[in-house]
């Protein structure tokens, strides 16, 4: 494709990110090219292509079994909304690379000459592992508030520092990332907290004033994170984590460290992962991980131990792992450490056994009995089950006959 551009007249790069992850030595997930031939003219010469974003400047060009994003070199209008340029014009790959958001992601490729194009300074930086971004630092976050959480992804990614310019331009910025769309804000923060470089980018939010700004729908964000008692940066450094995982660890962080029971009521977890549906526009399934992961720690960690039934009834939740990844985290904090031991003791010796035997009794068994469903239904069948969990009943018979003692009491 490159090449047929080339033979065309025309000057064509490869551009973007390809280019710094290959020079760093990783896997491009895409090849981007970057050409002074218009849109028209790209769709010329390849007929199988679409026009995604012909105003910017951008094909899609359709190779093989994948698709290849080419783009005219551009230079910028305003940018009105703080996320996307009023207009473009189209120019030549120095002035393409100098309306770039960081010098790492400024660079061109030629694989023909096999040459790098640097008109930013980019490789230098890349080999001096810092993140810079291109021109004015201001300029650059203000045309793209989404830049300002790019600047923190990338940094986290790459192990790569912040330059100080740059650095300091995020922080007096960062409250307008309220303008980015809930969405755009969620899709980011997948990316930066669930890899194992999540720590560097969780730190580097509350550091540069991003935390606070993307939170502040939490009861009570803290103008700044405490490492020391940081949750979330202690559950399992060595795996990626999911997001739901990720914003329960989250939660705990933004509400000020909990050290004293109770950690959260479920009125508490409810409204606090309603406050990221709002924040983040999470969907369904992340929404309930938070709420179960959240609410099945409450039970365990309250003044009275834990019952029998209750540490059975925890180790058969869908979100067990994700509740104990916590639990682990906060113990190495020393957040009820000493409870915390002990229920790890208590699941090993469960977890041997069945921890979540068929229930004696059933809502149907309820019904032949003259229970009606209502308020009192739940109750009888959990008592009933509990008693089954904590060995005190073992039969159907002695389910029938708790039943019916606790429909009386």
């Amino acid at each position: 494709m490159l090449k047929r551009l080339r033979d065309s007249g025309h000057v064509a790069y490869f551009a973007g990110g390809c280019v710094r992850d290959s020079l760093l030595g990783l896997e491009a997930k895409d090849w981007d090219v970057a050409t002074d031939a218009p849109p028209d003219r790209v769709r010329q010469l390849f007929k199988l292509s679409q026009a995604v974003g012909a105003a910017f400047g951008v094909i899609l060009v359709k190779s093989g079994r994948s698709q290849v994003e080419v783009a005219t070199f551009r230079s910028d209008g305003v940018y009105e909304d703080g996320r996307h340029p009023s207009s473009v014009r189209f120019t030549s790959a120095e002035e393409d690379a100098r309306r770039r958001d960081f010098t790492i992601n400024g660079l061109f490729l030629d694989p023909i000459e096999d040459r790098v194009i640097d008109f930013v300074g980019g490789r230098d930086d890349l080999n001096a592992k810092i993140l810079r971004a291109i021109g004015s630092p201001a300029e650059r976050f203000t045309e793209d508030h989404l830049r300002l959480l790019r600047a923190v992804r990338f940094a986290s990614r790459f192990g790569f520092e912040i330059e100080p310019v740059t650095r300091e331009a995020i922080f007096a910025l960062a409250p307008r990332i309220k303008s980015i769309s809930p969405e755009r804000i969620a899709d980011e923060l997948r990316l930066m907290l669930t890899p194992t470089t999540r720590n560097i980018a969780w730190t580097l939010l509350w550091e540069l004033g991003l935390g606070r700004e993307i939170f502040r729908f939490l009861p009570k964000p803290p103008e700044r994170m405490d490492a020391q008692r940081s949750i979330f940066l202690n559950v399992d450094v060595e795996h990626s984590i999911s997001f739901g995982l990720a914003l329960a660890a989250a939660i705990l962080d933004a509400r000020g460290q909990p050290d004293i029971v109770p950690l959260l009521t479920r009125d508490e977890v409810s409204k606090s992962a309603a406050a990221m549906v709002q924040a983040l526009r999470i969907s369904n399934r992340e929404y309930d991980e938070i709420t179960e992961t959240l609410a099945g720690i409450e039970p365990l960690l309250q003044a009275n131990p834990p019952t029998l039934a209750q540490k059975k009834r925890f180790l058969a939740r869908e979100t067990t792992l994700q509740s104990r990844l916590i639990m682990d985290a906060m113990a190495r904090i020393g957040i009820h450490s000493t409870r915390i031991q002990q229920l790890r003791a208590d699941w090993s010796e469960l977890s041997a056994g069945d921890f979540a035997p068929a229930p004696l009794l059933s809502g149907n068994d309820l019904i032949a009995l003259g229970i009606k469903p209502g308020p009192q239904y739940k109750q009888i069948l959990d008592g009933v089950y509990d008693a089954q969990l904590e060995n005190k009943i073992a039969s159907r018979e002695q389910a029938i006959e708790l039943a019916m003692t606790l429909r009386t009491a």
